[in-house]
């Protein structure tokens, strides 16, 4: 073998990365992560509540062409 112990270096190298990136990022709290949801299902159901009026204007609007 050639590479002596370069790959054991590099695996401790890659350890030693990730617990440091693992440390460095925010863990959210069950209630901010709960607060975090609840607001983006409230994104969602706006956006679902708009697309579905769309839709109703729409279908009213080529109703209206058919019937004339």
């Amino acid at each position: 073998m050639t590479r002596g112990n370069q790959r054991d270096t590099d695996r401790a190298k890659a350890a030693k990365k990730q617990a440091a990136l693992n440390k460095s990022k925010a863990k959210e709290s069950n209630t901010s992560l709960a607060k975090r949801k609840e607001a983006d299902a409230e994104i969602l159901r706006a956006k679902q509540k708009k697309r579905d009026e769309e839709k109703a204007t729409e279908a009213a609007a080529s109703a209206a062409k058919t019937i004339k």
